[in-house]
């Protein structure tokens, strides 16, 4: 098949867009239907209940969830260290009271805060 060569006239001519929205107008509507199809923050709404969304714990188990945390942390750092920098000679820095009993003790009472902090109801 041989293709067709446009002729002198029909390469001037321009083309008639009636009808057609220049591209911003589009982008500005689809953004603005985005908009109205998405929800504001802070205002989702469960379509069942009609309820508000709300945090899975109240203040005051986040508070306790914050202060276990603390222990477990303070306890972890209290068994830090106890090495020697020479690894032919032993340290009994290991075996004293803090690093073997006081921060395991320490680590322990963080997470039954934790667990506590997890369990108690939130007051309403």
């Amino acid at each position: 098949m041989a293709k067709k060569k446009k002729s002198a006239g029909q390469a001037g001519k321009k083309v008639s867009h009636e009808g057609l929205k220049p591209a911003s107008t589009i982008e500005k509507s689809k953004v603005q239907e985005q908009r109205k199809a998405e929800p504001a923050i802070g205002k989702i709404k469960s379509q069942t209940t009609g309820k508000t969304a709300e945090f899975a714990f109240g203040r005051e188990n986040y508070k306790f969830l914050l202060i276990g945390l603390a222990f477990i942390l303070v306890g972890f750092v209290l068994m830090v260290g106890g090495g020697s920098d020479d690894p032919n000679i032993f340290s009994e820095d290991i075996f004293n009271f803090r690093r073997l009993t006081l921060a395991p003790i320490l680590i322990l009472i963080g997470y039954v805060i934790e667990i506590y902090a997890i369990m108690k109801k939130p007051v309403d």
